[in-house]
C-alpha cells in the first residue's frame, strides 16, 4: 500500500527522532545566510577603504562582542529554550544586513559586527538548548553530527552561490540573496514549531524551578562550572581557536605558493571533512566516549598538521590538510555532545553552561587571527601551521592524561 503524505510527513519530520532533520535544514540555510554575509563583510569594509589590518581588526571586535554577550545573556534569558532564542536570533539577523549595506564609518562597521557576534552567539545558544533537552542523550553525538553535515554544506556552498552575484562590484543583489536563505531558513523554524508542539523535553530536570539570579551568582556559578568544565573549555578555545587561524591564513598562503588553480582546494580540503565526520563521530563516541574521542581526533589531526613545514610541495600540503582536519573534525561534534549531555543532566544552570562554551568560542576567534598573521610573519607560513599543529598535540596529551573520566555537574539548586 502506498504511503500518503500525511503518513510520509509523520515519519521523516514529526517524531522526536526526526525533529533534527527539520532542525538541520533550518541550519542549513541559515548557514548559507550566514556565509554570505561573511563573504561580503571584509570585502565591503575594504571597499570603503580600510586597510587589511583594519579590517582584521573591526572583524575581530565581533568576537569581542560575542565574549561579553555570553555573561549577559545568562540574564537576559532567564529560561533558555530554542525558540525564544532563535526568535530573537532571526530578528537579528533580518536587521543585520541592511546596516553593513549601509556602513561606511568605523564606528558604524563596529557596531555591525557587534550585532554579528551577538547573533551568532543566539545561534549556538539554540543548538544546544535544542539537542540538550529535545533529543535523547545517547543520540547527542550522531545528531551532532548530522548538524554539523548541513552547517558545513551551507558554509561551503554559500561563496559558490554568492560568487554568481558579486561581478564587478558589491550591490543589491548579494544582500538580496542572504535575505532570501535567512526567509526559507525562518521557515523551516516555524515548520518545527508547529511539529513540536504536543512535544516536551527529554530531560527530567525540567522539574526543578529556574532560580533567581544575580550579577554576583553569575560570577560563582561562572566560577565554578568554569574549574569543572575546564578540560572541554579548553579543548573548544583551541578548535575554534583552529578554525578562525585557517580562515585568516589558508587564502593568504594559496596565493602565496604555487598552488596556482589549486589555491581554492587548500581551504576547501580543511572544510570538507566536516560533511564527513559527522556520518561516523556518533559511532565513534558509543564505542571510545565523547571526550576521549575528542581529545584522540585532536591528537592525531595536530600530529600530522605538525609536518606542515617538511612537505616537499604545496600540491602535498593539500593532502595533508585534508586527512588533518579529518580527525580534528571528529573533535567538534564529539565534544559538543558532552556539552549537551551535562545541559540535559543541569538544565538550571543551562545558560551557564552555553556562556561558558561560547566565550571559549570567542576567545578562540580574538586570539586565532592574531596569532597567525604573528606566526607568519615570524616564522613564515608553513612554520605557522606546523606550530599550529606541534600546540594541538601538547594540548591534546595534556587533556588525555590529566581529565577524569567522568565529569559531573550537580543537578539540584542547592548543591550550586
Amino acid at each position: 500500500m502506498r504511503r500518503n503524505f500525511k503518513t510520509f510527513i509523520n515519519e521523516y519530520f514529526v517524531f522526536p527522532k526526526n525533529f533534527v532533520f527539520t532542525f538541520s535544514l533550518l541550519i542549513f540555510f541559515w548557514a548559507i545566510f550566514d556565509s554570505i554575509m561573511s563573504y561580503l563583510t571584509p570585502l565591503l569594509i575594504e571597499e570603503n577603504g580600510f586597510s587589511n589590518s583594519m579590517v582584521g581588526l573591526i572583524i575581530g571586535s565581533s568576537s569581542i562582542t560575542g565574549a561579553l554577550f555570553d555573561f549577559a545573556i545568562c540574564r537576559i534569558f532567564k529560561n533558555t529554550d530554542f525558540r525564544r532564542v532563535f526568535l530573537t536570533m532571526f530578528a537579528i539577523c533580518l536587521i543585520y544586513p541592511l546596516l553593513l549595506w549601509q556602513s561606511k564609518t568605523l564606528w558604524l562597521f563596529l557596531l555591525a559586527m557587534a550585532i554579528w557576534g551577538i547573533y551568532y552567539d543566539l545561534h549556538g545558544f539554540g543548538i544546544f538548548d535544542f539537542i540538550g533537552r529535545h533529543t535523547e542523550k545517547k543520540d547527542h553525538s550522531s545528531n551532532f553530527g548530522i548538524i554539523q553535515i548541513f552547517q558545513s554544506l551551507g558554509v561551503i556552498l554559500a561563496p559558490l552561490i554568492v560568487g554568481f552575484v558579486i561581478v564587478d562590484a558589491i550591490d543589491w543583489r548579494a544582500f538580496s540573496l542572504g535575505w532570501i536563505f535567512l526567509i526559507v531558513s525562518f521557515t523551516f523554524f516555524l515548520t518545527l514549531l508547529i511539529f513540536m508542539r504536543k512535544h516536551r523535553p527529554t530531560d527530567g530536570n525540567l522539574a526543578y524551578p529556574p532560580r533567581r539570579k544575580n550579577f554576583f551568582t553569575e560570577l560563582h556559578l561562572w566560577k565554578k562550572l568554569g574549574k569543572l568544565l575546564t578540560p572541554v573549555l579548553l579543548l573548544t578555545f583551541y578548535l575554534f581557536f583552529i578554525d578562525a587561524f585557517f580562515w585568516t591564513l589558508a587564502p593568504l598562503y594559496a596565493e602565496a605558493s604555487s598552488l596556482g588553480e589549486f589555491g581554492g582546494l587548500f581551504l576547501t580540503a580543511y572544510a570538507l571533512p566536516a560533511l564527513i565526520v559527522g556520518w561516523f563521530v556518533g559511532s565513534l563516541t558509543k564505542r571510545f566516549g565523547k571526550k576521549r574521542t575528542a581529545f584522540v581526533g585532536l591528537l592525531l589531526g595536530s600530529l600530522i598538521l605538525s609536518s606542515f613545514s617538511y612537505l616537499p610541495n604545496p600540491i602535498l600540503s593539500i593532502v595533508i590538510v585534508f586527512v588533518a582536519s579529518l580527525f580534528i573534525s571528529m573533535s567538534m561534534p564529539a565534544i559538543n555532545a558532552a556539552y549537551a549531555d551535562y545541559i540535559s543532566e543541569a538544565t538550571q544552570v543551562e545558560g551557564e553552561i552555553e556562556g561558558l562554551e561560547d566565550f571559549a568560542f570567542n576567545i578562540g576567534y580574538v586570539l586565532g587571527p592574531i596569532s597567525a598573521g604573528v606566526l607568519a610573519d615570524t616564522l613564515g607560513m608553513k612554520g605557522a601551521f606546523s606550530i599550529l599543529g606541534l600546540l594541538g598535540v601538547i594540548l591534546a596529551v595534556i587533556l588525555l592524561v590529566v581529565t577524569p573520566k567522568t565529569i559531573t555537574i550537580k543537578t539540584r539548586p542547592s548543591e550550586l
